[in-house]
């Protein structure tokens, strides 16, 4: 029997560890960037899915820009070594002080608020262009947390609010040079990006000085044998033909920008967990594992489904199983999977966990946060360490009078 790769992978780095292919990012990566039917797109990863230095710098080596929405994300970014104008800021209810940070360091900027457009006008006038990002009010994506297009999603200014925003700029002489929107994650359908698109270019209307028009992302991507995916070649070709009509109509070619985080990174990623006990119960055989909602939150917070395979015994009969972590409350990474048959030591690998796995994890309970690991060239690499204890009471000051 042939031995899964990975198996050597936990052997070497241990468990619980995430596990990337950087060939499977850069193949997301162009499949994306070619999808356009001939109009060159501009692609800011958006690194708050997956933000390691390592993945990033593969990224920029395709020739990806980013999307940061907070400035501790702009500085990551820097340090991977991006410019800062390959660098998109799309904050949401920040402190002003981060937008002026922003600015100082030459990033493009994105207002999703009036009173801040108002206030950034008030402070910069003409001298700093900016895009707007605009709530078409659209239900599009999956659960509910990720659909932030809708009319009481907390996200940009309503599309009914045009108007004003020209006001606004006209008033205190504010360059727009872009209008953005992003409805969520997970779309299925090609017309809700169109339909979003057809707003954004009557929006535009209003604003002469534009050179890009960004929408967004929420690709969707399989996380289960024969799951719906968004039709990528479809919807590239509906956008690229809109778009071009687009430009005739308001009179130059702008650029078309989208900010994909997890069509990019999600299928790269595995999280390798071993087995620490399987216990029968009256109704559920339970598999245990040495990990838990701490370092992958999806199913807990998103109801997402992760396929979980048993590499240590890829032959073995198949058993019904629910997969829990370790933590002390509900932690049911799969329920009622069908898994070869599964034995305390075997390794399992969670699928899909690429994107939103390590940038959401935590230390809950005092656990501590996994390694993480890059194929690259066929050959796996640590990219971080695991945490120790030190890590978890490193930041901590202890009270002199306690002692």
């Amino acid at each position: 029997m042939k031995i899964n790769p990975l198996i050597e992978v936990a052997r070497e780095f241990e468990t619980p560890s995430y596990v990337y292919d950087a060939e499977i990012i850069q193949r997301q990566y162009k499949t994306l960037k070619n999808a356009f039917d001939g109009i060159d797109v501009k692609l800011h990863y958006a690194l708050k899915a997956l933000n390691n230095i390592n993945v990033l710098r593969v990224l920029k080596k395709e020739g990806a820009g980013l999307d940061a929405v907070s400035i501790q994300e702009i500085h990551l970014g820097l340090r991977a070594g991006y410019l800062p104008n390959q660098i998109m800021f799309t904050p949401n209810c920040v402190d002003f002080s981060e937008i002026t940070e922003a600015v100082e360091i030459g990033v493009h900027i994105n207002i999703d608020n009036l009173a801040i457009l108002e206030n950034f006008g008030n402070i910069y006038g003409s001298k700093i262009p900016v895009c707007i990002r605009i709530n078409p009010h659209i239900m599009a994506g999956g659960h509910s947390n990720i659909s932030v297009g809708h009319i009481d999603s907390k996200f940009g200014i309503s599309i009914h609010q045009v108007k004003h925003i020209a006001r606004v700029a006209k008033n205190y002489g504010i360059v727009i040079n872009g209008l953005h929107m992003h409805t969520g994650s997970d779309i299925l359908d090609a017309d809700v990006f169109i339909r979003g698109a057809e707003l954004l270019y009557e929006a535009a209307q209003e604003f002469p000085d534009l050179t890009f028009l960004d929408f967004g992302s929420g690709f969707k991507v399989a996380y289960k044998e024969h799951d719906i995916i968004t039709p990528i070649d479809k919807i590239g070709k509906k956008i690229a033909d809109s778009f071009r009509n687009f430009c005739k109509e308001y009179g130059r070619d702008l650029e078309l920008w989208f900010e994909p985080g997890k069509f990019i990174v999600s299928e790269s990623g595995k999280l390798l967990v071993t087995v620490t006990t399987v216990k029968q119960t009256t109704s559920t055989v339970f598999v245990g594992v040495n990990s838990g909602q701490n370092h992958l939150i999806r199913p807990m917070f998103y109801n997402a489904h992760h396929h979980i395979e048993n590499i240590s015994n890829p032959t073995g009969v198949l058993k019904l199983y629910s997969v829990v972590g370790y933590i002390c409350e509900s932690d049911t990474l799969g329920y009622d999977r069908m898994i070869s048959e599964v034995r305390e030591g075997d390794i399992l690998a969670i699928h899909n966990a690429g994107a939103y796995g390590f940038s959401m994890s935590n230390q809950y309970n005092a656990r501590l946060r996994p390694a993480e690991v890059l194929i690259m060239n066929k050959k796996a690499q640590l990219i971080r360490k695991r945490e120790t204890l030190e890590d978890i009471y490193r930041n901590e000051v202890e009270l002199k009078e306690l002692t």
